[in-house]
């Protein structure tokens, strides 16, 4: 089992790599996982965009927190606070250089 995650991660990131498009929905499907309330595949997504960007290391870095806590709060069993979770998306979105914006659908508010 090992070597196939390997190979998936490999493959992420390389993928991730050349195709700024595939990155930038990664970021947006993790966030719109989190807004949905799905947590866990929020946090599988997020996980995988770091690992094949910026890596755990530089946004522990850059958020002043330790690689293995972020890794840790984006493992499954992890539970992250709301302000770190907010912390690391903004720093990822200025990162890929994009910025998502929530937008209600008026129609579909019952």
């Amino acid at each position: 089992m090992e070597g196939l995650q390997e190979t998936f991660k490999e493959t992420v990131k390389e993928r991730a790599d050349r195709d700024p498009k595939f990155r930038r929905a990664l970021l947006r499907e993790a966030i719109e996982s989190f807004i949905s309330g799905d947590i866990d595949t929020g946090k599988l997504i997020l996980r995988d965009y770091v690992n094949a960007t910026v890596g755990f290391e530089q946004l522990g870095t850059r958020t002043n927190r330790s690689p293995k806590s972020l890794m840790r709060m984006l493992s499954p069993a992890g539970n992250p606070r709301a302000d770190n979770l907010f912390e690391m998306i903004a720093f990822l979105q200025k990162q890929e250089g994009v910025h998502f914006e929530l937008r209600s659908d008026a129609g579909k508010i019952r």
